[in-house]
């Protein structure tokens, strides 16, 4: 059963996961997924992107090189996947809906915020140039920032630090549940995102939440 929703403007420091939490974009990435291993007549084998779920993005790079036999470099894959995830976050990836609002609130009564994400930070920084909300967040970490990826709490740690908040006055904002228990792991408020992607594991993201929300609306009122 869901917790009862807090104050969202109780926390010192606020910290978005990007995919799927700050972003309407995790079909995205399967779609790349697809286009990408089309080109060397791969298929999508079933669940890959459960797989690859809070790896890096250098890891991912190297997973694929090494199970479907690619020949191109890590950085070559990578640039790629940058090329096209880039495209498509120019034409076809939204905000959440209500995270904009909910951005305005918290800055104009100074709540810090970041995002801690296993993307590429060139592509974090662009979507939040294309929605016009870079200048809202104080620090943009990636796990390959720290030593390991999420569900170890290492990145939101590190986050912590960089804003210079206790991880106790964190609030977290998760969509998949590694990352829950990654916010979590590292002593702070976490907030579950409703996601279609994570749809099958929802009950799952309730229980190890601390509460959940269907949209960001919900901490406006």
């Amino acid at each position: 059963m869901n917790r009862k929703v807090p104050n969202i403007l109780d926390y010192e420091a606020v910290i978005f996961d990007l995919d799927g939490t700050l972003i309407d974009s995790m079909g995205m990435w399967g779609e790349i997924d697809i286009e990408y291993l089309e080109r060397f007549g791969i298929e999508v084998p079933e669940n890959l992107q459960r797989e690859l779920e809070g790896l890096r993005f250098t890891e991912v790079a190297e997973y694929f090189r090494e199970r479907f036999g690619i020949s191109d470099s890590i950085e070559e894959i990578g640039q790629t996947w940058i090329d096209m995830a880039e495209y498509k976050y120019r034409h076809d990836i939204p905000l959440k809906p209500g995270a904009r609002e909910l951005i305005g609130k918290m800055a104009e009564n100074g709540v810090r915020m970041a995002i801690a994400s296993s993307n590429h930070l060139r592509l974090i920084e662009e979507i939040l140039r294309i929605h016009g909300i870079s200048e809202y967040f104080d620090v943009i970490t990636t796990c390959d920032d720290v030593t390991a990826s999420k569900p170890e709490p290492d990145v939101y740690l590190y986050t912590a630090e960089k804003l210079g908040t206790s991880p106790s006055s964190c609030l977290v904002f998760e969509d998949i549940p590694i990352g829950i228990l990654s916010g979590k792991r590292a002593g702070m408020t976490v907030a579950a995102v409703y996601d279609t992607y994570s749809e099958n594991v929802r009950e799952q993201k309730e229980r190890e939440a601390d509460f959940f929300i269907q949209d960001y609306y919900e901490l406006l009122g």
